[in-house]
C-alpha cells in the first residue's frame, strides 16, 4: 500500500450523506464508549472518601481497584463471539443496563465486600458491551465513514479520560471529602445507562446479516473459566506479598498449573477449528509477541502511576479530590491531542518512535519519583505537573500505535483472535498493576503522614518506570521504521 492512500478520504464531500441509522448507531455507541470509559477511572479519586466510608483495609481496597478489571478481562472475548452469533443490540443494552443497576446497588452498599462483588459484575458488564460498540461500527460503517466513525470514538475516549478525574474530583468536592461522597460518584453513569436503554432499543437495528445462527456459535467456555482462575491464583498472593502479607509456595504451584492447563487447551481449542479466549501460537509472530508485551507493561504502568498519584496527592500532600484531579488533567489533555495525532509520527517512523515515546515516559516517571523523594510541597505539585504531561503525551505515542503496529504482524484470518488476546493481556496487568500497587502505598503508608508516603509512592514509581523500561527493552527488538498509514490510523481510531 503506497503511502500516498489514506489521500482518498478527500473524496468525502462528494460522497452521499450518512443515512439516520449510521448516525443512531453512532449515537449510541458514543454514548456507551464515554460512559463505561469514564467509569473505569472515576473511581480512582473517591477511594479516599471509600475508605474513609466503609472503613475499608488494604485488602479490600486492592480488590475493588482490581475486580473491575479482572471482570472485564474474562467477559471480553465471549461477548464478542455471542455478539457475532445473535447479534449486538440486546447484549448491548443488557450489559449498560446491567453495569447500571450495579452502580445502584454499589452506591447504597454498607460494607466493602459487596463493592468489590459490584465492581467485578460490572466488569463483565463493560466487557459484554465493549465489543459490541466495535462490533456495530465495523458493521454499519465501510470505509473513509468507518475510520470517521472510529476516530469519534477516541475523541470520545480521550475526552472520557480527561474528564473522569475532574468529573469524580467534583462530585466528591460538592458532596464533602469524607463520608458518602464516593456514593454520588458510583452513580453517575446511572443516567447515561438509561439513556443508553432506551435509544438501544429504539434506534439499534436488529440482528445484523452476517450474524452467525445460534446454533453455530463456538464459545470458549472453558478457557474463560481457566482464565478468571489463573488470573484469580496470580492476584490473590499478590494481594497478600503488597499489604505486607505472606504467600506460600502452594500459591505458585496453582498458578504453574492453571497457566499450562490454560495454554493446552487454549492450543486444543485451537487445534480443533474453536475460538479461543486467548492464541498461544501467536506469540511465535515476533511483531505480535513484542507488541503484547509493549502493550501489557505500559498499559499496567498507567493505571498503576494514576492510582498511586492520587492517593499520594489525596493522603499524603492532603489535597482535594478536585484538586488531584487538576494536577493530572493537562497530562490528560496533552496525552489526547498526541494520540490523536500519533499515526502520523508512526506512520513515518514506526517502532523507533514507539521506543523513544517509552523512553520518555521512563524518563518522566523516575524524575517525578525524585521530585516526590526531595522536592518542597510548594514545589512538588507544579512539577508533578509537568511530568504527567510528559508521561500523557509519550502514552498518547506509545498506546495506539503500539496496537497498530502489533496487529499488522497478524495475518488478516488471525486478526480478530489478535486484537482479543491484545486486550485481554491489557486487562489482566491493569488488574495485578493496580492490586499490587495501590496495596504497596496503602500498607506502608499513614494517612497524613507525608514522608511515610513519600517513600512509598516513590518505591511505587519505581515499580512503574522499571515497567516502561521493560517495554521500551521489548519495542527496541522490533526495528520496523515504519508501519502502513492506513493501518495505523485505523488502528489508533479504534483504541
Amino acid at each position: 500500500m503506497s503511502t500516498a492512500e489514506p489521500v482518498r478520504l478527500a473524496a468525502t464531500p462528494v460522497e452521499a450523506p450518512a443515512s439516520r441509522t449510521q448516525n443512531r448507531v453512532l449515537a449510541v455507541c458514543l454514548v456507551v464508549g464515554f460512559a463505561t470509559l469514564v467509569d473505569q477511572s472515576i473511581l480512582t479519586v473517591a477511594i479516599p472518601s471509600l475508605r474513609a466510608s466503609l472503613g475499608a483495609g488494604t485488602a479490600q481496597v486492592q480488590w475493588i481497584v482490581a475486580a473491575y478489571s479482572l471482570g472485564f478481562a474474562v467477559a471480553l472475548v465471549p461477548a464478542g463471539r455471542l455478539g457475532d452469533a445473535f447479534g449486538r443490540r440486546g447484549l448491548l443494552v443488557a450489559g449498560v443496563a446491567t453495569f447500571s443497576a450495579l452502580s445502584i446497588v454499589a452506591a447504597t452498599a454498607t460494607s466493602a465486600d459487596v463493592v468489590v462483588v459490584c465492581r467485578l459484575l460490572q466488569g463483565v458488564a463493560a466487557g459484554t458491551a465493549n465489543p459490541q460498540v466495535i462490533g456495530l461500527i465495523q458493521e454499519h460503517f465501510t470505509g473513509w465513514r468507518r475510520t470517521r466513525a472510529l476516530g469519534a470514538y477516541a475523541t470520545v475516549a480521550a475526552f472520557a479520560g480527561v474528564v473522569a478525574p475532574l468529573l469524580g474530583g467534583a462530585v466528591v468536592g460538592l458532596a464533602g471529602e469524607a463520608g458518602g461522597a464516593w456514593r454520588w460518584v458510583v452513580v453517575l453513569n446511572v443516567p447515561f445507562g438509561l439513556a443508553v436503554a432506551v435509544l438501544g432499543v429504539a434506534w439499534l437495528p436488529g440482528r445484523a446479516g452476517r450474524a452467525a445462527g445460534p446454533g453455530r456459535v463456538r464459545l470458549d467456555a472453558v478457557g474463560a473459566v481457566l482464565l478468571g482462575a489463573t488470573t484469580l491464583a496470580l492476584l490473590v498472593p499478590a494481594v497478600r506479598l503488597s499489604g505486607g502479607g505472606s504467600a506460600g509456595w502452594g500459591s505458585v504451584v496453582v498458578v504453574v498449573v492453571l497457566v499450562a492447563l490454560l495454554l493446552l487447551w487454549e492450543r486444543r481449542c485451537a487445534r480443533r477449528g474453536g475460538l479461543p479466549i486467548l492464541a498461544p501460537d501467536l506469540l511465535r509472530l515476533r511483531g505480535f509477541a513484542t507488541g503484547t508485551l509493549v502493550a501489557t507493561f505500559a498499559f499496567g504502568s498507567a493505571l498503576g502511576t494514576s492510582l498511586v498519584l492520587v492517593l499520594f496527592l489525596q493522603e499524603g500532600l492532603g489535597l482535594s479530590a478536585w484538586e488531584a484531579g487538576l494536577v493530572g488533567a493537562p497530562g490528560a489533555v496533552v496525552g489526547a491531542i498526541c494520540s490523536a495525532y500519533a499515526w502520523r509520527v508512526s506512520s513515518r517512523y514506526g517502532r523507533p518512535a514507539v521506543t523513544l515515546a517509552l523512553a520518555a515516559v521512563a524518563t518522566s516517571l523516575l524524575v517525578g519519583a525524585a521530585l516526590v523523594a526531595w522536592a518542597p510541597p510548594a514545589v512538588l505539585v507544579g512539577g508533578l505537573i509537568v511530568t504527567q504531561v510528559v508521561t500523557g503525551a509519550g502514552g498518547g505515542l506509545v498506546h495506539a500505535p503500539n496496537q497498530a503496529l502489533t496487529l499488522e504482524a497478524v495475518p488478516l484470518r488471525s486478526a480478530g483472535l489478535a486484537a482479543g488476546f491484545l486486550q485481554v493481556a491489557q486487562r489482566i496487568s491493569a488488574v495485578l498493576a493496580l492490586a499490587v500497587l495501590g496495596g504497596l502505598v496503602l500498607a506502608s503508608a499513614t494517612v497524613g503522614d507525608l514522608d511515610s508516603y513519600r517513600r512509598a509512592t516513590v518505591v511505587a514509581l519505581g515499580v512503574t518506570s522499571a515497567l516502561v523500561v521493560a517495554a521500551a527493552v521489548a519495542s527496541s527488538t522490533d526495528r520496523r521504521a515504519s508501519t502502513t498509514p492506513g493501518v495505523v490510523a485505523l488502528e489508533c481510531a479504534a483504541t
